[in-house]
């Protein structure tokens, strides 16, 4: 039987046990992820290969908005609080666009519903249909509830930096440029 151990000892032993444990999980969470520093993980790289159509029939291809901030902001014409920020998105959008910044929005509705809310809401950026299925696409970008608005946030090199449920606020737009110029 081995003797107990020092009352510092013991401290010792289990602050550095606790970090071990902390390093372990974020370890794992980052190796879950794939999202290592400089690289991307799967549903990164996934969402990267994405084309979505829009209400004139053209394609939109997402690798088109590689090497710049983006913001993605899954809405629905049925959906207040996603109609209620859009103009907020669009004011972002035309303020930021020279400072790289770049919007898309991925309808989660039925094309003739989002054609007809074009013609009456102008947008100062792209849109494109999801469909039903971008509720798919939305939970493996971390939309766990499948609730829109959602809003995800992917750094120049790709990868997710923030992600917003819900009507996103001025302070949100704020914090996001912030954390881009890092």
């Amino acid at each position: 039987m081995s003797a107990p151990l020092a009352g510092g000892s013991r401290r010792t032993w289990l602050a550095a046990t606790g970090l071990a444990l902390v390093a372990g999980g974020a370890a794992y969470t980052l190796r879950r992820t794939g999202a290592g520093e400089g690289e991307l993980g799967p549903v990164e790289a996934a969402f990267w290969q994405q084309t979505f159509s829009q209400t004139d029939g053209s394609l939109l291809r997402m690798m088109a908005f590689q090497g710049k901030p983006l913001l993605v902001n899954f809405w629905a014409t049925w959906c207040p609080p996603c109609v209620e920020e859009l103009p907020l998105l669009s004011a972002f959008f035309t303020n930021h666009q020279a400072k790289s910044w770049q919007v898309l929005g991925l309808a989660v509705d039925q094309p003739s519903a989002v054609k007809r809310f074009q013609a009456q809401n102008r947008l100062s950026f792209p849109v494109a249909l999801a469909g039903f299925e971008g509720t798919d696409l939305s939970r493996s970008l971390g939309n766990t509830s499948g609730g829109l608005p959602f809003t995800v946030v992917f750094g120049a090199a790709g990868q997710v930096r923030q992600r917003k449920i819900g009507r996103v606020l001025p302070s949100d737009l704020a914090a996001w440029v912030r954390l881009e110029q890092v």
